[in-house]
């Protein structure tokens, strides 16, 4: 039976890289190499190795991966093209699990495949797959887990809530699956921990399922004081506007967040999951108290 003891990361100085880290780390059972940028000034917890790689060097990246079993990339928007050469160097290295940076909306559905802001997200998973299938011993997961339940709202991006008047998406009760940070670490060591269960699949968790209405709600016991005037923003039309705006050449990166979006919060896209693998993976789902102390917290520090 194949086993995961060696764990390389990518991306482990952002927002999610560091929770996964921190996830690996508190585990336990896995010996953790940090892979970073040559020129990071970056820092990590002295229990965990440091390799300093090219990005760009398939020679460079697979030296940083040998000994490796697995290798999970983290990176942003401006890494996901990058992707492929960290997949050819895991292959060369002799990796058993790639996780590409997936961490998302549900891709495998055509509809939401479509959205031109899963373009390179698509790129590599169709590289990925086909690398796989040529390649005995090398198997990949990607983790679905919807929006970042804390993040997302901290951000504003799940509800703009600083300024009292929340952009609420098609009136607001649509449901949707959404997950903390520490939940998709937590996420992460399952994948690694059940290698058969998890080997050349998607899988699903979320930790959350709520509305954009019910995290108002939560948003006006906690600012009772505060003047709230909702926006209401027909989804059909934002798409409209958005393919307007790309079509027209040079439109900012938060214009292609739009899709994300409609992805989160349109009929059809998946946003809301109809099976999760949260008892394999070991994440459970937030109970009623829990989930209003999480928004309540992000709510007064962010006052």
């Amino acid at each position: 039976m194949t086993t995961i003891k060696n764990v390389a990361i990518v991306g482990a100085s952002g927002n999610l890289g560091k929770r996964i880290l921190g996830s690996l780390i508190d585990y336990g059972k896995f010996n953790v190499t940090v892979v970073t940028r040559e020129s990071s000034q970056a820092s990590f917890p002295a229990s965990v190795k440091v390799v300093r790689a090219n990005y760009e060097s398939v020679k460079s990246v697979t030296s940083a991966f040998q000994g490796q079993d697995a290798v999970i990339s983290a990176v942003g928007v401006a890494g996901f093209q990058g992707q492929t050469v960290l997949i050819d160097s895991a292959i060369a290295a002799g990796v058993k699990r790639f996780l590409p940076s997936e961490f998302g909306s549900d891709t495998s559905l055509p509809t939401t495949a479509a959205l031109p802001v899963f373009k390179d997200k698509i790129a590599t998973r169709r590289y990925l797959e086909d690398k796989v299938t040529k390649t005995p011993g090398m198997t990949y997961t990607y983790i679905i887990n919807g929006p970042f339940f804390d993040f997302g709202v901290q951000s504003g991006f799940l509800l703009n809530w600083k300024d009292g008047t929340p952009k609420i998406y098609d009136g607001g009760n649509q449901l949707f699956s959404a997950t903390t940070l520490a939940s998709v670490g937590q996420a992460v060591v399952g994948v690694l921990s059940h290698y058969e269960e998890t080997k050349n699949r998607d899988v699903f968790v979320h930790d959350v399922v709520t509305s954009q209405n019910r995290i108002l709600e939560v948003a006006k016991k906690a600012a009772p004081e505060k003047k709230w005037e909702p926006i209401n923003v027909n989804l059909a039309e934002l798409e409209n506007d958005t393919k307007k705006a790309l079509a027209k050449g040079d439109a900012p990166l938060y214009i292609l967040f739009n899709y994300i979006l409609i992805s989160i919060f349109g009929q059809g896209y998946g946003g809301l999951f109809k099976a999760t693998d949260n008892e394999l993976l070991g994440v459970s789902v937030k109970a009623e108290a829990d989930f209003e102390a999480t928004l309540k917290q992000i709510f007064s520090s962010g006052k």
